[in-house]
């Protein structure tokens, strides 16, 4: 389990077995008691048997959601305990295989781990800047957090259960068991130019500032219009949508806004349409590949796409036959990827010829072979 502090183990009492910094480890392991609610009972082997779990699976358990080992310190609380008897009994009920409670810790702990680590550094950094003499970071963090954590924990389960729902709504509209875990669906990388060379020019508060503009300017647009985030990359975004015209307007958006933004460098993005695999929130697969290697290749403030994405766009009516290379564009594709051109997304009652599509050179891509990009850019109106 998590040690609550970085110095070293700290007793029951507070102390630490020296004087510089006890003060801060004393209100951290406060700070620790208020936020578990419990006070330290248990060291890991007591905490397993009082669960009636194995050691060897309560130390996997452990692991998995994030903490490293401790050996035998007392640092464990009743909460421990419940939560790895509620984890084995889901294992023993046959609700659960002992790997899927594996992924779910895992999964878990990963997630809110880096939640909390960024709701932390952002609440001290511009809640604490005005401390008033005599009182450290240490002694304004206890009443914030004492204030904040009933609030933080409402407001996790209603966005928990809020996200559950929307997964839940896919998977069983899913028409097949393998499209729960892998689909057809359009990946995009939205990635800025020249972001490491700008880095090294740029203070670390100034990056931090970037770096967090982008992913909210980006994050807040692709879910906007109906994509899902999957993970940021301080740089680079990936995103994903079931429908290849929502994706297309998803890149060409994000271009459209951070170009209006001169403290933000050129953006690309490349995208690819295929199946791909969906693992505890991330995605893999050939096409999450070749999405990332066509943003490596793209112009800046431009957006390329693979050829099954051009297939799929002219298939449900986004751009017309003639900025392709003709009305057989979709079959084409479609018959070399060994499916019918029926597979592809179908139009719908609105749809319009909303982009245009420019083929570009084909050349090799490093893993993928030879690939023939395409340029995507909007259909302006006519004046």
């Amino acid at each position: 389990m998590r040690q609550p502090h970085g110095d070293g183990p700290v007793a029951e009492d507070g102390s630490s077995g020296g004087t510089a910094g006890t003060h801060d480890q004393t209100v951290a392991l406060e700070l620790e008691r208020l936020i578990l609610d419990a006070p330290r009972r248990y060291t890991p082997y007591q905490a397993a048997r009082a669960a009636d779990v194995p050691m060897e699976l309560a130390t996997r358990f452990w692991r998995a959601m994030g903490f490293p080992d401790i050996g035998q310190s007392r640092a464990l609380t009743d909460g421990d305990v419940i939560a790895l008897r509620r984890l084995a009994g889901l294992v023993e009920s046959g609700l659960l295989s002992e790997s899927m409670a594996i992924q779910v810790a895992r999964s878990t702990g990963q997630t809110t781990a880096r939640l909390a680590g960024w709701q932390m550094d952002t609440f001290l950094e511009n809640l604490t800047q005005s401390v008033e003499p005599g009182l450290t970071r240490a002694d304004v963090a206890y009443p914030l957090v004492e204030l904040l954590l009933p609030e933080l924990e409402q407001f996790l389960v209603y966005v928990w259960r809020r996200q559950l729902a929307a997964v839940t709504g896919r998977v069983v509209q899913a028409a097949e068991d393998h499209e729960m875990t892998s689909g057809r669906l359009a990946v995009g990388f939205a990635d800025l130019v020249g972001f490491t060379r700008l880095s090294r020019r740029l203070e670390e508060e100034e990056l931090g500032e970037l770096v967090e503009t982008f992913e909210n300017t980006c994050s807040d647009l692709i879910v906007g219009q109906g994509g899902r985030v999957i993970k940021t990359l301080g740089d680079e975004i990936l995103y994903v949508s079931e429908d290849p015209a929502t994706a297309a307007e998803i890149a060409l958006s994000l271009i459209e806004a951070l170009a209006e933004d001169d403290t933000i460098p050129a953006l690309r993005v490349g995208m690819a349409f295929g199946t791909v695999t969906s693992r505890m929130g991330d995605v893999f697969g050939t096409t999450v590949n070749l999405a990332s290697r066509l943003t490596s290749i793209a112009p800046k403030d431009a957006v390329l796409i693979d050829g099954e994405f051009a297939a799929a766009l002219e298939q449900n009516g986004s751009v017309a036959p003639a900025d392709t290379d003709g009305p057989g564009l979709a079959e084409a594709l479609s018959a070399a990827a060994g499916m019918p051109a029926s597979g592809l997304p179908v139009p719908g009652p609105d749809a319009g010829h909303r982009f245009n599509l420019q083929p570009m050179w084909r050349r090799p891509v490093r893993g993928l072979g030879l690939v023939e990009p395409w340029l995507l850019s909007r259909r302006l109106k006519a004046e």
